[in-house]
């Protein structure tokens, strides 16, 4: 990057930080969901099934931030997959282990704790499993996908 692009993209962002937030202000409003709020019912159809989800901001399937929570049980997992989008998981309660790989290995997992937080970068391979019931908070600008490495480990391809 030239010095001329350097100082012009510092420029525009020093602009859109005092712009921004009045613009915000003035059509925005913000969203308060109370701990006992939190509606829970069926994972969307991409997830395997046994998981729980409560969508508290925005809708994950459309343009748009949204937040989503997801509930797994204990021994859970997330086959291998990708997403177009980058995805923020923040880990709400129990224990949820990620791994970066095309091949689930529940050995090689980092395991991540309540208050651990992991960013997946779009088209990165990776899988997770839950040991003992688990909520995590995934943030996000969707349309938010899922892509099985796998196809076969696809739960929208499986019969009921």
């Amino acid at each position: 990057m030239t010095y001329l692009h350097a100082t012009t993209a510092a420029l525009m962002l020093a602009a859109a930080m005092f712009v921004a937030p009045q613009a915000q202000a003035a059509e925005g409003h913000h969203t308060v969901v109370p701990a006992d709020d939190v509606k829970w019912g069926p994972a969307p159809p991409s997830v395997p099934a046994g998981a729980q989800a409560a969508v508290l901001l925005g809708n994950p399937g459309k343009e748009g931030p949204f937040v989503l929570r997801l509930k797994f049980p204990g021994g859970f997992a997330v086959p291998p997959h990708r997403h177009t989008k980058d995805e923020m998981v923040t880990v709400i309660s129990g224990k949820f282990g990620i791994g970066a790989s095309e091949k689930l290995d529940r050995a090689a997992v980092k395991q991540l704790v309540p208050g651990g937080f992991v960013h997946l970068p779009a088209g990165m391979a990776h899988y997770a499993v839950a040991d003992g019931e688990t909520v995590v908070q995934i943030n996000g600008v969707g349309p938010f996908d899922i892509t099985y490495i796998d196809p076969n480990d696809d739960p929208r391809k499986k019969s009921n």
